[in-house]
């Protein structure tokens, strides 16, 4: 997807790869408002649960944020407490999904919601994760809703530790579960010319570095950079891969 606006253009992508799991519980999107130039929302879903619970949890999570985004009045209405009502409203319908499936579902949910006057709101659950990065270098990451992030905060492991941690997939907080979702939010001023944002899957974060990512996202176009990521990740999972998810945005001034 490619957009221009006043000033900058918008190039985006997404990556999508069941890895070496029976099934692909991700779900993604980059969704452009359908009335408001430069006003795009970017998500990854990463669900959890049973042979087709988790797909569904995921498919959930896409479904209610393509409709309330619809419905969103860019300039009238609250950017933040919209990423707030696709949290609560993806949560209930993940709980109403549990009563009729196989085993109870849950996702993850990593979003941002780029403006066209440049700023930048974004809320995640779980341990999928948002990055934004000027050129090549990373400005700032979500820090996970997860065991291991915990002893890494707590200074008990290091985030190289973390990674290979057996409880590395114990999650402090997602959508469907019986405690009420607790995401977290920020909030990106203004984006410049070379910025990007992804929201990807641990499936995908987990094999690179900040630096590597950063590199990609500089150097490459939205898709060719996923393309790479994905193939990539692939390789380095030897086998072993989980499912993985990539929703990528880039700001480049007009030529």
């Amino acid at each position: 997807m490619s957009r221009t606006t006043p000033g900058f253009r918008l190039s985006a992508a997404t990556g999508i790869h069941r890895g070496d799991r029976l099934y692909q519980q991700d779900q993604v999107q980059v969704i452009a408002h359908p009335r408001q130039s430069g006003c795009v929302l970017g998500i990854v879903a990463d669900g959890m649960g049973g042979k087709s619970g988790g797909r569904k949890a995921a498919d959930q999570v896409i479904l209610t944020a393509q409709q309330l985004f619809e419905r969103f009045v860019p300039g009238e209405e609250d950017e933040a407490e919209l990423l707030r009502q696709i949290v609560s409203e993806s949560h209930l319908m993940i709980r109403l999904t549990a009563i009729s499936a196989e085993e109870e579902p849950h996702s993850t949910l990593a979003a941002y919601l780029l403006t066209a006057d440049r700023r930048c709101f974004w809320i995640h659950t779980g341990d999928s994760r948002l990055y934004h990065f000027r050129g090549p270098n990373m400005v700032t990451r979500s820090l996970d809703q997860s065991y291991v992030q915990r002893l890494v905060d707590e200074g008990q492991i290091t985030e190289d530790e973390a990674l290979v941690h057996p409880q590395s997939n114990l999650l402090t907080a997602c959508l469907g579960t019986v405690q009420e979702p607790t995401p977290v939010e920020s909030f990106i001023e203004r984006l410049e010319h070379g910025d990007s944002l992804m929201a990807c899957s641990d499936g995908l974060w987990h094999y690179f570095s900040p630096a590597e990512l950063g590199t990609v996202m500089h150097s490459l176009p939205p898709r060719d950079g996923a393309e790479l990521l994905v193939n990539k990740a692939r390789q380095r999972a030897k086998g072993t891969g989980d499912n993985l998810s990539l929703a990528i945005v880039r700001l480049d001034p007009l030529e």
